[in-house]
C-alpha cells in the first residue's frame, strides 16, 4: 500500500490509477452501488449524474461538484453548514455574479481570461469528473481540466483532487489538491483575479452583521486586504442554527504552495482569495512542461473561529 504522500504525488502527476488507495477502481455511475456506503443519518454518501457529483449526509446535500461543458470553469456548490444544512457559499450573487462558490481560475493567462466573461475569452474545461474513494466519512472527487479557448489548443492543464471530509457534528472541510501544468510557455500578467477563491453566502458577510477575519485577528476588508495570513474566514449568526446560531466558512492557505507568504484579496461583500498575481511587480512565467502543486482547505464550522479551533486545524493540516 502506498503512503498518503505517494498517493497524492501520483494523482497530481496524472497517474490516476496509481493514485487510488487500497486498489479501489475508478468509479463510474454503474459502480456506485458497490462502492458507496449505505445511506444513513450518520453516513456520508456520494453519487454522480453525468457532469455533476453530489455528496450527502443522510438526505442533506453537503457538497456538489459542477462541471458542465457550458460553464466558464468547474466549481464546488453547495458547501453546507454543519448545523444549518444551508450552503455557506453562494453559487452566484451581486456584485460580481461570475464568482461561483468555491473555485480555481485565473485571468490574463497568455492573454486569455479564465475567470470571467464569455467562454470565448477562455474556458477551463473538465474532461469529466469521477468519484474516487468513498467512505462513511469522506468522498474524493477527481478531475482533469484543460485551459483553452474554444477551438484552440490548451495552454495549461490542471489535475485536481477534492476531498469532502466529515470531522464532527460542528466541523467539516474540503481539501483541494491541484497540479497546474503549462502546456506551452505561459505568462500571467498582474491581475487581481487569481487563483483559488471562496464567495461566501450573503448572510455571513459584514453587511449582514457578520465578520471577515484573518488568522492574525484582523477584522474587515481594510485590515485584511493585501496582508499575509494563514487563513481568512466569514462567520455570522444564521437563521435556523441551534445554540448561538453562528456558522462560518474559512479558507486555509498551505505554506508549501509556491507563494509562501501570499497576500490576500479580501472583500466585505463576501470574497476571499490568497491572490499571488495581484501583488506582483513583473509577470509570472511557467515554462512548457513545468508544473506547480497547490493545496487549500475550506472549513465549514459552527460557532466562532475560536470555537472551531481554526488555528489548530491549520497547524495540523500543514504537517500532513
Amino acid at each position: 500500500m502506498k503512503d498518503a504522500t505517494t498517493t497524492r504525488r501520483d494523482f497530481l502527476a496524472g497517474s490516476w490509477a496509481a493514485a487510488i488507495p487500497f486498489g479501489i477502481p475508478w468509479l463510474g455511475a454503474s459502480a456506485l452501488a458497490q462502492a458507496k456506503p449505505e445511506p444513513g443519518v450518520d453516513n456520508l454518501t456520494a453519487s454522480q449524474d453525468g457532469r455533476q457529483i453530489s455528496v450527502r449526509l443522510g438526505n442533506t446535500l453537503v457538497a456538489g461538484y459542477r462541471s458542465e461543458p457550458s460553464q466558464k470553469y468547474p466549481y464546488v456548490f453547495p458547501f453546507a453548514g454543519p448545523l444549518s444544512g444551508v450552503s455557506l457559499t453562494t453559487e452566484t450573487s451581486e456584485p460580481y455574479p461570475h464568482h461561483h462558490s468555491i473555485f480555481f481560475a485565473c485571468d490574463r493567462v497568455n492573454g486569455g481570461n479564465y475567470w470571467q466573461g464569455p467562454v470565448g475569452l477562455g474556458q477551463i474545461v473538465s474532461k469529466g469528473p469521477k468519484l474516487g474513494r468513498v467512505t462513511e466519512r469522506a468522498a474524493e472527487i477527481l478531475d482533469q481540466c484543460e485551459w483553452r479557448k474554444p477551438g484552440q489548443a490548451a495552454v495549461m492543464t490542471d489535475t485536481r483532487k477534492i476531498t469532502v471530509q466529515l470531522v464532527d457534528v460542528r466541523r467539516r472541510w474540503i481539501d483541494v489538491e491541484i497540479r497546474w501544468t503549462a502546456v506551452t510557455d505561459v505568462t500571467v500578467e498582474k491581475t487581481n483575479h487569481s487563483l483559488f477563491a471562496v464567495r461566501a453566502a450573503p448572510d455571513l458577510i459584514p453587511k449582514a452583521g457578520g465578520k471577515l477575519e484573518n488568522s492574525f485577528g484582523k477584522i474587515g476588508e481594510k485590515a485584511t486586504f493585501g496582508q499575509p495570513a494563514a487563513w481568512c474566514t466569514y462567520y455570522n449568526k444564521r437563521a435556523g442554527v441551534p445554540g448561538d446560531g453562528i456558522e462560518g466558512i474559512a479558507l486555509l492557505y498551505h505554506p508549501a504552495n509556491p507563494w509562501k507568504n501570499c497576500l490576500w484579496f479580501t472583500r466585505d461583500y463576501g470574497f476571499i482569495s490568497p491572490s499571488p498575481f495581484n501583488f506582483i511587480d513583473k509577470p509570472w512565467r511557467l515554462a512548457a512542461g513545468k508544473s506547480v502543486e497547490l493545496r487549500y482547505r475550506v472549513v465549514a464550522y459552527a460557532g466562532t473561529p475560536r470555537d472551531a479551533d481554526l488555528e489548530s486545524i491549520y497547524k495540523t493540516w500543514i504537517r500532513t
